[in-house]
């Protein structure tokens, strides 16, 4: 396996030594030139096969070159972790618009800057793995981090389609969401909650997500040993079309819609459309029944 991962500190660095104690040559990557090298020499002096590239991830013509290099040296890139990031904290009723753009640009254009560099690459050779990082605070909202969790949840908008995408051509996309003790969360946790969210404890989560059978689309959430998945599903719903006040209707009715018995999972936004489709014409055919 060959892949690059960008460094996010202490998390990076386990997930490098992680994939490459599985056999990946590793290209790290990380703004700081001296981290990416530490992380790149502790491979090598493990037994493994590493080089550092110093690059930001929202410089398009820097990863490219990056990438390029890559596979001038190995001749593929079979894997890719996107896994940079900064916070920039605050309520939103504080929050300076300038921190928002460059947490947008760093967590989501920085992957798509990365994906971008690799994805025609994996297309031409067939095979491709790809995971981006996202967040609880992406999934279920955390108080100051708008503009983190909007990064985050655009990420899993990313991987959806992505992995529609990807998979003919054998590339898997997916999501994972950690929770682990890294510079970004200094200051955030008591040192006893700390102590239970080391990243190496994680990173076996990156390496199956990018494993030869690994799944595709899949949400992984992964935190102090404990591994679960997160799903975005579609409630069966109603049928309010009828109504002389759907507005009024979806008030009064709202648990019913929010109902998760059969619940679904959409292959696509397009089942969706389908399936309300449906609803309507079988509805119009009963009518004319």
């Amino acid at each position: 396996m060959d892949g690059f991962l960008r460094l996010r500190r202490i998390a990076g660095r386990t997930h490098a030594l992680a994939l490459a104690k599985h056999g990946a040559r590793v290209v790290v990557n990380d703004m700081n030139a001296d981290q990416a090298d530490a992380v790149a020499e502790e491979i090598k002096a493990s037994g493994g096969e590493a080089i550092a590239f110093a690059a930001s991830v929202t410089d398009l013509a820097a990863v490219t070159a990056m990438v390029e290099a890559v596979i001038a040296r190995w001749s593929k890139v079979d894997i890719l972790v996107n896994n940079a990031g900064i916070l920039r904290d605050k309520s939103f009723a504080k929050m300076n618009l300038d921190d928002f753009r460059l947490v947008l640009d760093v967590h989501l254009m920085g992957s798509v800057n990365c994906t971008k560099a690799v994805w025609n690459h994996m297309r031409d050779h067939g095979y491709g793995r790809i995971v981006f990082t996202t967040s609880s605070s992406g999934l279920y909202g955390n108080f100051g981090q708008a503009n983190y969790g909007a990064a985050k949840m655009a990420l899993v908008g990313l991987m959806q389609t992505l992995s529609i995408e990807g998979e003919r051509s054998n590339i898997k996309v997916n999501c994972l969401a950690p929770s682990a003790a890294t510079q970004m969360t200094n200051g955030l946790y008591s040192q006893e909650v700390l102590s239970t969210l080391g990243a190496e404890i994680v990173s076996p989560a990156v390496v199956a997500l990018v494993a030869e059978n690994a799944p595709n689309r899949r949400i992984l959430l992964a935190g102090g040993g404990s591994f679960e998945q997160a799903n975005i599903t579609m409630t069966q719903g109603l049928f309010l079309a009828e109504s002389d006040d759907v507005a009024n209707d979806i008030l009064v009715r709202l648990d019913e819609i929010a109902d998760r018995t059969d619940e679904m999972i959409p292959l696509s936004g397009v089942e969706q459309h389908q399936f309300e489709s449906a609803r309507q014409v079988a509805k119009s055919t009963a009518f004319a029944d």
